[in-house]
């Protein structure tokens, strides 16, 4: 497997998540919850997620005054996957949903910035899983044969576990 330093992986990690924002979003524990796909505002001074939601939607009455939550995430160009594990809490922030607000959000809340229904989700992530893999396609096929190959086996790229707490 590839070696990257751990330093290396989280800055990639939190650079893929700030430019393609979406990933799946959900509660773990207890009764099976479906993840959703939702758009991560990455707060690098704080190395906070937050995501943009009604107040009555179904996520939020799922974790109530705060509950485990996992984010998941592949960039567009598939070089970086993760899984993140935290806490997730509503935060009613009017500086923050100012911060963050931009056209894209715009057009999932059409009643604007002060629609009193609007809040925001604040996601801790206290660790993750993450893989980096920048062979592309060609070069990943290519890594695949090899693997056919007796006692050889594929190089994925790097994995680690980050402890963000």
């Amino acid at each position: 497997m590839a070696e990257m330093d751990q330093r290396e992986v989280e800055r990639r990690l939190w650079k893929a998540v700030e430019d393609d924002k979406v990933g799946m979003l959900g509660v773990v524990g207890g009764r099976p919850h479906h993840f959703q796909p939702m758009t991560a505002y990455f707060e690098e001074e704080t190395r906070t997620l937050w995501f943009y939601s009604y107040k009555d939607a179904e996520l939020l009455q799922e974790i109530g005054e705060g509950h485990a939550g996992m984010f998941t995430f592949v960039d567009k160009d598939r070089k970086v996957w993760a899984c993140l594990g935290g806490e997730l809490k509503r935060q009613d922030d009017p500086a923050r949903i100012q911060k963050f607000w931009n056209a894209t959000v715009a057009a999932w809340y059409p009643d604007g910035k002060d629609d009193p229904r609007l809040t925001l989700l604040r996601f801790s992530p206290s660790e993750a899983e993450v893989w980096v893999n920048d062979k592309g396609p060609l070069r990943f096929g290519l890594e695949l044969l090899k693997a056919a190959l007796p006692g050889r086996t594929a190089d994925g790229g790097a994995r680690e576990h980050l402890d963000l707490g």
